[in-house]
């Protein structure tokens, strides 16, 4: 029987995101939309790591369910680091996609090509309901583009060329995004710890 594994997020994007990535492991993948109600945890912290190590914490105790939860943002040069740990709110608190895109284009609308550089940035964070948490990073670096291409993705996707394409990370294929992203780097190195948890599992 496959051991539950709670994604904290309401984001049906980025759960089907992470079902891609992790659907080789013996995982039954929740979101928080499919659980009871757990209260909603305030995302107060100075830095992508301490975001995602309160909301992981919190959540699995609340929930009694291994907990992944990330904090991922775009970092743009040019703004210096804005808008960073507050990029799903950088247009307001209720703002959506479309507006936070909005206000980044407004933001370089004056910024030369090559001075638009940029990285996306995910810290993972995985806590049992017992508070053990352990975190793992990754990044991805690229370039904003001036106008929104593509319709795929969420969040900044529209907008971020990475490194070595000419193509936004809403144009590419799900299977190259995420080898490439942020997300899927910091994947990629909580995979091992995760498996880890099965075979400890199954021995027992």
């Amino acid at each position: 029987m496959s051991r539950n594994l709670l994604i904290a997020t309401r984001n049906n994007k980025k759960k089907l995101e992470l079902l891609e990535i992790l659907k080789d492991l013996d995982f039954n993948l929740l979101s928080l939309n499919d659980i009871p109600p757990v209260p909603d945890v305030e995302e107060d912290g100075l830095t992508f790591s301490e975001n995602a190590v309160k909301k992981a914490v919190l959540t699995a105790k609340a929930s009694n369910i291994l907990t992944l939860a990330d904090d991922s943002g775009l970092v743009v040069n040019a703004l210096d680091g804005a808008p960073g740990v507050f990029s799903a709110r950088f247009a307001g608190p209720q703002a959506d996609d479309e507006q936070n895109n909005q206000k980044l284009l407004q933001a370089l609308q004056n910024i030369a090509d090559h001075e638009r550089t940029a990285r996306f940035v995910c810290v993972i964070a995985l806590a049992d309901p017992a508070g053990t948490v352990q975190t793992v990073s990754g990044s991805c670096t690229g370039m904003i583009a001036k106008t929104r291409q593509g319709e795929a993705g969420f969040g900044y996707d529209p907008l971020f060329v990475p490194d070595g394409f000419d193509k936004s990370f809403a144009e590419l294929d799900p299977s190259v995004k995420n080898k490439i992203s942020h997300r899927g780097q910091a994947l990629l190195k909580i995979k091992p710890i995760l498996e880890e948890i099965l075979a400890m599992e199954a021995k027992t």
